[in-house]
């Protein structure tokens, strides 16, 4: 995902230093060009042979080390990334680069980087929470360095408040964000439904499907790293939230539908990927429904038909895409459903299909428009979830 990116990463003396080791590795794992500049505060809680030796490149610590590669390596190192991360970030560096000022191989670097800044703050919460610190920061905010929430729990010093650095596995995604994609999608707000949706029958028992969530989720983050303004509305499910994303958590049909028309308006893309629950139980007993002899039967109701209401309702510039999950007359019936719900798009696929059904981390569809079907092969959902936006972006192009 990173092949060909050059990420630098700068620690200062901090006990949280040992983590980016992890955030090093994973960066390497996804085949990332990775450089580590440690102020000489940092190499008391980690060596730079640890770092060397997950990254293939020399740890620099000294701005007049006479073994480094490059000529001037503050300025070779500053123009090669793609993007530079300060993670811990001490309260010493923060005021460093919020004033310009340059006296270590660190700060010099960074003052020579033109690419995106992250800093990840890490420190006491007193420290933390100082107004000259808390002004710093704001400095660092207008010149357009993005500043990491620190986490808030308990601290190396024993107290306990916000001056944590998140863990790395939220580093990490921050520098995704950044650089694991093109921005095609920026300036555009999409709006994703993933999940199944649950009817009550009583306190107890509920009515729901066995969609996984998967889908919708990959869609999100997909547009999310494309750089689009991304709205997730998610029925149950045990998947982790999306970052950088609105999360909207629904239950029921008429929850989704709600969360839906609310914003509808607003968004450009509406991608509707959610399995909306067709039918509700008709009455939802206040207490358990208690088990008697001989089979007992659910009076059902139809839920409002959400797809239906936006396609009817939707601006001319608006893209509307569905999903349609058949088992037989695939492309018969999703044909049927793109003209009477008013859609653009339709992403169908048989669930007997191996590799389609619902829980996999693979899917094979067939994207349905009002001019042409193409059939993917089999791949992951996160690249499905690229060619579906592919697509929708070349129809947006057209509109």
């Amino acid at each position: 995902m990173l092949k060909g990116k050059t990420v630098v990463l700068g620690v200062t003396g901090s006990i949280a230093a040992y983590k980016i080791a992890s955030l090093a590795s994973m960066l390497v794992k996804q085949h990332c060009d990775v450089h580590v500049i440690m102020t000489k505060n940092a190499t008391n809680f980690i060596n730079p042979i640890a770092f060397e030796t997950l990254t293939n490149n020399k740890c620099l610590v000294d701005t007049f080390d006479r073994n480094f590669q490059f000529h001037v390596a503050h300025v070779s190192l500053a123009q090669k990334a793609d993007v530079m991360m300060i993670a811990p970030a001490s309260a010493n560096i923060i005021a460093k680069l919020a004033h310009g000022i340059a006296d270590d191989m660190l700060s010099t670097t960074a003052l020579a980087c033109s690419a995106k800044k992250i800093i990840s703050p890490a420190m006491n919460v007193h420290m933390f929470e100082n107004p000259i610190v808390q002004d710093n920061l704001n400095i660092l905010k207008k010149y357009d360095m993005e500043v990491v929430e620190p986490a808030v729990g308990y601290l190396a010093c024993g107290d306990t408040g916000a001056g944590k650095m998140p863990d790395p596995e939220v580093l990490f995604e921050y520098i995704l964000r950044e650089i694991a994609c093109e921005k095609d999608l920026k300036g555009k707000k999409i709006m994703v439904t993933a999940g199944p949706t649950q009817e009550a029958i009583d306190p107890v028992r509920y009515i729901t499907n066995h969609s996984t969530g998967k889908m919708g989720y990959a869609i999100a983050k997909r547009a999310m790293l494309r750089g689009a303004d991304v709205t997730l509305i998610s029925g149950p499910v045990a998947l982790n939230p999306v970052p950088f994303v609105k999360m909207v958590s629904v239950v029921t049909a008429q929850d989704m539908f709600e969360a839906v028309s609310n914003s509808f308006s607003e968004q450009d893309i509406l991608i509707k990927s959610a399995a909306v629950a067709d039918y509700r139980p008709a009455v939802v007993s206040d207490e358990k429904v208690k088990k008697k002899d001989g089979d007992m039967a659910i009076a059902l109701e139809r839920t409002t038909d959400i797809l239906g209401h936006v396609g009817e309702h939707k601006k001319p510039e608006q893209i509307i895409c569905g999903f349609s999950m058949e088992t037989q007359n695939m492309l018969e019936n999703s044909r049927k459903k793109l003209k009477k719900k008013h859609l653009d798009l339709i992403v169908a696929n048989n669930l007997k299909e191996k590799g389609a059904g619902f829980g996999t981390d693979t899917n094979r569809v067939t994207l349905i428009s009002e001019k042409e079907e193409k059939s993917l092969e089999l791949m992951s959902k996160e690249e499905v979830a690229d060619e579906i936006l592919d697509y929708i972006l070349q129809m947006n192009q057209v509109k």
